[in-house]
């Protein structure tokens, strides 16, 4: 009878006794495999009093063993094997919460994706500094994510200023300085070709990419640097409403909305001289029925930019709601709605958990302490949509009190970032 084969014995191993060949995850094995692991933990309501156990503890070296791997892996010769070891952590990191595993290796995995972004090519430096952005989502607000920040920030910078670089790698991390934003997405002003001869419209992701990063660090800006901003770009950015690329014209028009948003609170009288002009181009995208543009586009444009027009005209905000676990979130202003985009796009499919379980990103958006609740406890929740009702009202009440009084304390921009 042959023996039972031991797990990695027909594996080479690389550096801390990692097999070498460890098969990256694709999205079947994540779903499958250390998803259905980290699925367990994003949802309360998941547990079942009847299910069979799981032994978690080895579940977690099962995960953790897996994970050494991928590191392992991001070392390899092959830039296809590095580049798939990237994406399996991503997956993992945006799929459960792994502070303490992280801190134990968190200047290895720095090292890792600083030799992946200055040695690799687009696909795998997008990668990386995809992965750098989890990794200080997963270490919070402290010292640590401002270590990560010091060591990856020039690198990731100079790729960004960098004009010989791929555009995929330039877009891939543009949370660096504002005025090196700035340097990029003013070039979509210029209507005209650039020196090469290439159409501006060319390097169109990365301008848009640049801009939404530019607009989310302005909401943690101080308020005499808000103000600022505002006088510099307020006047320019409506000439990027009749740029072609629909992405463009969503990002500027959004950006418009956070921008008289953020004017008003920090003056009340606040007067901007081209307002008729301006509403009239936003009516105008919120009714566009060009024959020559895609029915999905003119949906979704003309859904933007009533939401836009609403508040450059009326000072108003559409409130979502945001469900996660037994929870909610309201979504009631372009601040916050910029900021939830944003960990949106880093997270992914995480979101919802992350927002239930990681302590970062409850601070940002002002949740408080994570909610522990157990199976029996959610099926005595069972309250009326009245009691809801009442409850929800009074959240949102508090929340917009304790926004008001932050919104004079922007100085402290490290807290976050």
């Amino acid at each position: 009878m042959p023996k039972p084969k031991k797990r990695g014995s027909n594996h080479q191993r690389g550096a801390g006794g990692q097999p070498r060949n460890v098969q990256p995850f694709s999205d079947e094995d994540a779903s499958v495999e250390t998803m259905s692991h980290c699925s367990g933990f994003s949802d309360p309501a998941s547990f079942t009093e009847d299910g069979p156990e799981v032994d978690e503890e080895a579940t977690q070296e099962d995960l953790e063993y897996k994970l050494k791997g991928f590191i392992d892996l991001t070392l390899d010769k092959s830039a296809k094997t590095r580049q798939a070891a990237l994406e399996s952590l991503k997956s993992a990191f945006s799929s459960k919460i792994l502070y303490e595993f992280i801190m134990e290796r968190r200047m290895t995995l720095t090292d890792s994706i600083e030799r992946c972004i200055k040695k690799g090519k687009s696909d795998e430096q997008c990668a990386a500094a995809g992965l750098a952005c989890l990794l200080c989502v997963q270490m919070g607000s402290g010292i640590e994510s401002e270590e990560i920040f010091k060591t990856l920030g020039p690198v990731l910078k100079k790729i960004v200023c960098d004009g010989t670089a791929s555009i995929q790698a330039r877009q891939a991390e543009l949370y660096s300085t504002m005025e090196c934003l700035e340097n990029i997405f003013t070039k979509a002003y210029q209507r005209d070709r650039d020196t090469n001869g290439v159409s501006s419209t060319h390097n169109t992701v990365l301008h848009v990419s640049a801009l939404l990063a530019w607009t989310l660090l302005l909401t943690i800006c101080p308020m005499n640097e808000v103000k600022k901003k505002i006088e510099m770009h307020l006047h320019k950015l409506p000439s990027l409403l009749s740029c072609d690329d629909l992405n463009m014209r969503i990002a500027a028009g959004e950006t418009l909305a956070l921008l008289f948003e953020l004017a008003r609170e920090t003056d009340a009288d606040f007067f901007y001289e081209d307002m008729d002009l301006l509403t009239e181009k936003l009516r105008a995208l919120a009714t566009d029925g060009n024959k020559h543009r895609a029915k999905v586009d003119k949906r979704k444009q003309r859904s933007v930019f009533r939401d836009v027009l609403r508040a450059v005209e009326e000072r108003d905000f559409p409130t979502e709601m945001v469900k996660f676990g037994p929870e909610r979130m309201y979504i009631d202003c372009w601040v916050k709605k910029q900021t939830y985009e944003t960990f949106k796009e880093i997270l992914g499919s995480g979101m919802q958990y992350h927002l239930q379980s990681n302590d970062f990103l409850r601070n940002v958006f002002e949740l408080g302490p994570p909610v522990m609740l157990d199976a029996a406890t959610l099926k005595t929740m069972k309250i009326s949509r009245f009691e809801r009702h009442l409850y929800n009202s009074a959240a949102f009440k508090a929340r917009t009190k304790a926004r008001s009084k932050c919104r004079d304390k922007r100085a402290d921009v490290g807290e976050f970032f």
